[in-house]
């Protein structure tokens, strides 16, 4: 049984296991390059002691098999594998992996920073911090924009 390409849960994520089953099979995959991304207990200049995130389920599925059907039609991989998570979440969890199997390195490296970019901007997830100053909600940031303007798509969140 195959894993989906997009999971968004509450629940952590195990890198091996997810690398082990994106290879599975696939006696062609010469690279495999993956993002863990995790939240930080600083972000501008104030600490953070818990990061909540929410979605709109169905609505961000479908943006990131979007995103992910872009990643495909723009480079040569093989699979790729998004795994977001949602709920409250403190510093040092894993938040996101972007996973991307090639027959090379350098086309699991683009695409890999590609859907990266693409979901910093464009895919829809709210982030709310909690700092000595009370909560706040985290807007993109104007490099997230020229990020994912290098791959030749405008963006205007920040």
């Amino acid at each position: 049984m195959s894993l989906p390409r997009v999971s968004i849960q509450t629940e952590d994520f195990d890198l091996s296991r997810e690398i082990a089953a994106l290879r599975q099979g696939q006696p062609g995959v010469g690279a495999v390059c993956s993002f863990v991304g995790t939240v930080r207990d600083r972000n501008e200049g104030d600490a953070v002691s818990t990061m909540e995130l929410e979605h709109y389920p169905g609505m961000t599925e479908k943006s990131i098999e979007a995103m992910l059907d872009e990643a495909f039609r723009r480079f040569d991989i093989f699979g790729a594998r998004v795994i977001h998570r949602v709920g409250l979440l403190q510093p040092l969890d894993q938040i996101v992996l972007v996973a991307v199997t090639s027959a090379h390195r350098g086309q699991s490296f683009q695409a890999c920073e590609f859907l990266m970019d693409y979901l910093k901007t464009q895919a829809p997830f709210w982030k709310k911090e909690q700092t000595p100053a009370g909560a706040r909600w985290v807007d993109a940031r104007v490099s997230d924009d020229a990020a994912l303007a290098r791959w030749g798509i405008a963006a205007s969140n920040a």
